[in-house]
């Protein structure tokens, strides 16, 4: 059962119908980061944060995955309209943001949601935080074999991100599609030891979520993360099955601009995160990127603290 902690206002998304190993450890991440500075070059900690005065003139360095969505073009343009420069820095990984801005590398990062930040913290002894809230997504599974998910024959293999977070979600999405049975009813800390494999319809192997689109030839099926249905050639309708956002065990997951702690109030920033979620055209850029999927979600940061420190808890919990 999901902690009652987790419940927030959040809105409803329209739910078609048709539709982890655990986190990374210290070694991971510390290796992730000395890949980042390879990538980004090698900047001194004050060069490296470039926006961290609040002021203007300076320009904010912002880690994305998918930096050709088009809601990111909107938003730069969108900043320099109100005076500031944004330079969008694009990662081919989901393991790489933080590590860069707990480095200093960038000033903010925008591609993860709660409980990712969450489990980021609590492996690597960080404290970067939700600053503020982006959309919610519903997450899918896709298959290049069948249209509909009661067709998946028994026996057959399901693939689904290994990241800790989007794989305990991604089991759960399987689980309400009727093709496995978690211990327990699962939770969002559910891995593939979870599974009850005597009751459960599939097998599910897990593979980086980058990865997940390449083995539709190869599986049944696949859970794939937003950030990649297109990438694959694939329309969001296509999915034969996808969780519901307005469900409580989906709180966990809205999406967010993560900061370090000492940037938490600033002004430069939350203008950004105003500017993000209000702008006529980033917000048309979202919908685009997400084939209508997405729904904004404005939470106070008072709110997105707490939620982040109930669900850090017990992410330490259920190490």
């Amino acid at each position: 059962m999901l902690d009652a902690a987790y419940v927030f206002g959040v809105p409803h998304e329209r739910k078609n119908p048709k539709m982890s190993r655990r986190f990374t450890t210290l070694a991971a991440a510390a290796a992730a980061a000395l890949l980042v500075t390879g990538l980004t070059g090698c900047a001194s900690a004050d060069a490296g944060k470039a926006g961290s005065d609040g002021t203007a003139d300076d320009v904010v360095k912002i880690g994305v995955v998918g930096k050709s969505d088009p809601q990111w073009a909107a938003f730069e343009k969108a900043a320099k309209a109100e005076g500031i420069e944004v330079e969008l820095v694009d990662f081919g990984s989901y393991e790489l943001p933080n590590p860069a801005l707990t480095e200093g590398e960038i000033d903010l990062n925008q591609f993860q949601h709660v409980i990712y930040l969450a489990q980021y913290n609590e492996a690597a002894g960080e404290d970067l935080v939700a600053i503020g809230s982006t959309q919610t997504y519903p997450l899918g599974l896709y298959s290049s074999k069948y249209d509909d998910v009661e067709d998946i024959a028994d026996g057959e293999t399901v693939a689904v991100p290994d990241d800790a977070s989007n794989q305990a979600r991604g089991l759960l999405v399987l689980q309400s599609a009727g093709l496995i049975e978690l211990k327990d009813g699962g939770s969002p800390f559910s891995d593939l030891s979870d599974i009850d494999e005597a009751k459960s319809k599939v097998k599910v192997t897990a593979l980086e979520a980058a990865l997940t689109p390449e083995a539709l030839p190869d599986v049944a099926a696949a859970i794939i993360n937003n950030d990649f249905v297109e990438e694959a050639g694939l329309e969001f309708d296509d999915a034969l099955f996808t969780d519901d956002a307005s469900d409580p065990a989906a709180a966990p997951y809205v999406n967010i601009f993560a900061s370090r702690a000492d940037d938490v109030d600033n002004e430069t920033y939350l203008q950004l995160i105003e500017i993000f979620q209000t702008d006529e055209a980033v917000q048309k850029g979202l919908a685009e990127s997400s084939g209508g999927t997405g729904v904004t979600v404005q939470l106070p940061q008072e709110e997105l603290a707490k939620t982040l420190k109930t669900v850090q808890k017990d992410v330490a919990d259920n190490s």
